[in-house]
């Protein structure tokens, strides 16, 4: 769990350098006591340790994909996200519509948007994304 939650919050931060650091901080104990225990996670390991996961809730809804900033662009993330849609026939997910690198992993993956909506404790826009086998 502990690494888990340091790769979630290192990646996050990183990802998201639009959002004060401080909502990550705030938000760790909701993730670690509330997200992670209710999602099925899978993990991706390499020689180094934890370099990635993703977690499904509702056995749809992707909350969480998180490469290692080492690792990005190396694969990690496709092989993840393969992972869970040969599991699921429908997924979703909500990303932030300034984090153009995850919506342009996504339409990659095969993803649509299919409509906006507005995160208030951010109070900024996201994309709600879709996908179907």
């Amino acid at each position: 769990m502990d690494a888990l939650l340091a790769l979630w919050l290192e990646s996050t931060t990183q990802a998201h350098p639009f959002i004060d650091p401080g909502y990550w901080q705030e938000s760790l104990p909701v993730v670690r006591h509330v997200y992670l225990p209710h999602a099925c996670t899978w993990v991706w390991e390499g020689p180094g340790g934890l370099e990635g996961f993703i977690s499904v809730l509702e056995r749809q809804f992707i909350g969480a994909l998180f490469v290692a900033p080492a690792h990005l662009g190396q694969g990690t993330g496709r092989a993840l996200m393969h992972h869970v849609q040969q599991r699921f026939a429908r997924l979703s997910l909500e990303v932030y519509q300034q984090n153009h690198r995850a919506v342009a992993f996504y339409l990659s993956q095969g993803f649509h948007i299919e409509d906006c909506a507005w995160q208030e404790e951010t109070r900024l826009p996201t994309w709600i994304m879709n996908w179907s086998s």
